[in-house]
């Protein structure tokens, strides 16, 4: 007898779950291989990475669990997915150091890295990832490679919409809660951008990056500018002209490392200290070396990156912005495996004197090391703020007074150590007025209002011009004062603390940076409404 509804003609599903599975791990294959193998090649042909290449060169080994791999679009037949084209971002959670970090980025191979949003973001400008740093108390990872939003978005959604709706807010509020890093790895416009910008320390790669607010053909229409991407936001322009992004990288392994080293001396977030390192470089070192390296003559250079290397622990620098504003050096380092920020006067460049882009360098610095409980070291060789038509044109005078501004709400520990010059606002913006004002010097510094120089010829500018020899006048008064100006004498009265022999500088300041932390620990927490400030 023949059943019209036997079920000899029907496929008999599994009394498991072994459809679902092969499914999952289909779409999990799907999700690895991003744009797909050609796409891939070209993007090697290139010489970049894929995101998935790029978290595991970050990454301590093995650590990477990814959050949203099943994020995209799926088409399906016969009731069987048949295709599937992931989300361009990938995130999730990852170590560095053996510490926890939320980290993600878009991959250029899956539609140019563009813009991508479901029900919810995973990350790029707000989304998930930054939520978990947020909610963990953890550092951000940022790996840039898109393109931003697209026009094509209007006539998907049939109307337009207000810029930065649901974008930056997270973004801005992780700035005074946890470390963020951004690497530029491809061409970053529009929101990314922008995204690259709100950080606490950045990076991008030579002759791969670059970055700005519109690309060329915005450019060519708005302004009938014809510019390649490298000249219009190559690292010549966002690194070296602009500081637009603080460091460059040869290449992509090049970058991951600095990333890995950014972090090692960073706490999680800010209810943390620091993590202390390698204390086997013994705090009472002393260099011999530091007793002659300042010149005996007042107008020649010498090298400060080297008078700092004498003084910190052994290889422990870690250089910030190094190709902009190079009249000051800013660097993070340790004291007997303590971290520390160090801004240094380099009189190789202008004689030391601060520009406006040496003063915005030097502010951001300065919130950076203050919103992560870094104790400062100034090493002092500043002859002033820059002076001329250029530096007046350039806005050197609030630049420079933004720098003294920020250095006087800073709350960290702040240790002035004046190696040679100090003057005017600028050396002002070297001490801690707000907090213990502590300032060392050299027996080599000197300091006032402004250089002897400049100040004999302006206000004895008329009994100068009188003399029958006028330059032989101003030397003789230079050297009066110059005699009055002994730092010893501003110790006998103690308008400086202490005068030390430049070779127990290391060991002077190590004392106290390490007595310093029950003042830290105090202090530790965000401030309201303070990060680093782009």
């Amino acid at each position: 007898m023949n059943d019209s509804t036997s079920p000899t003609n029907v496929a008999i599903e599994p009394d498991d779950w072994s459809v679902e599975l092969q499914e999952l791990e289909q779409r999990r294959q799907w999700s690895k291989e991003l744009g797909g193998q050609e796409a891939i090649a070209r993007h090697h042909a290139n010489n970049r990475k894929t995101i998935r290449e790029r978290l595991e060169g970050v990454l301590d080994k093995g650590s990477f669990t990814e959050v949203g791999s099943l994020t995209g679009k799926s088409t399906r037949s016969d009731g069987y997915v048949n295709q599937f084209s992931p989300a361009p971002y990938v995130c999730g959670l990852g170590e560095i150091w053996g510490k926890p970090v939320a980290i993600g980025g878009e991959d250029f191979t899956v539609k140019g890295g563009i813009s991508w949003s479901g029900d919810r973001k995973k990350g790029g400008q707000g989304g998930f990832v930054e939520d978990l740093a947020h909610d963990y108390r953890i550092p951000l990872i940022n790996l840039i490679d898109g393109a931003g939003g697209s026009v094509t978005s209007m006539l998907r959604r049939g109307y337009s919409v207000f810029p930065g709706v649901h974008g930056f807010e997270q973004s801005v509020r992780l700035l005074g809660e946890v470390p963020v890093v951004c690497a530029v790895m491809g061409t970053a416009a529009g929101g990314p951008a922008g995204r690259a910008i709100l950080s606490h320390w950045s990076v991008m790669i030579k002759d791969t990056s670059q970055v700005f607010a519109a690309g060329p053909p915005v450019v060519a229409r708005s302004l009938g500018q014809t510019i390649t991407k490298e000249e219009l936001g190559g690292s010549d322009v966002a690194v070296d002209l602009a500081g637009t992004i603080d460091n460059v990288a040869e290449n992509e392994q090049e970058c991951w490392e600095m990333i890995r080293k950014f972090l090692s001396y960073m706490p999680q977030n800010v209810w943390e200290l620091p993590p202390v390192g390698d204390q086997s470089d013994p705090a009472s070192r002393k260099e011999e070396a530091l007793a002659t390296i300042i010149p005996k003559n007042r107008r020649r250079p010498y090298k400060m990156h080297k008078l700092i290397s004498m003084i910190v622990d052994k290889d422990s620098t870690f250089e910030i912005a190094p190709r902009f504003g190079k009249s000051v050096i800013t660097c993070l380092a340790r004291m007997h495996g303590h971290v520390v920020g160090i801004i240094a006067n380099n009189p190789m460049v202008y004689g030391g004197a601060m520009d406006a882009k040496s003063a915005r360098k030097q502010t951001h610095f300065v919130e950076l090391c203050d919103t992560f409980h870094i104790p400062l070291i100034f090493f002092v060789d500043v002859p002033g703020f820059m002076i001329g038509k250029e530096a007046e044109a350039a806005a050197t005078l609030r630049e420079g007074m933004k720098s003294v501004y920020v250095g006087l709400q800073a709350s960290v520990p702040i240790y002035t150590v004046v190696v040679r010059k100090c003057y005017g606002m600028a050396g002002m913006g070297a001490t801690d007025k707000n907090g213990l004002d502590f300032k060392i010097a050299w027996p080599s510094a000197e300091w006032g209002s402004l250089p002897i120089e400049g100040g004999v010829s302006a206000a004895f500018k008329r009994e100068i011009a009188s003399a029958p020899d006028p330059k032989m006048r101003e030397q003789e008064i230079e050297k009066q004062f110059r005699e009055s100006a002994s730092p010893f004498l501003t110790a006998e009265a103690f308008g400086v603390e202490e005068i030390i022999d430049p070779r127990e500088t290391r060991a002077y300041l190590c004392r106290f940076i390490e007595a310093s932390i029950y003042k830290r620990k105090t202090a530790l927490g965000p401030k309201p409404k303070y990060g680093v400030r782009p």
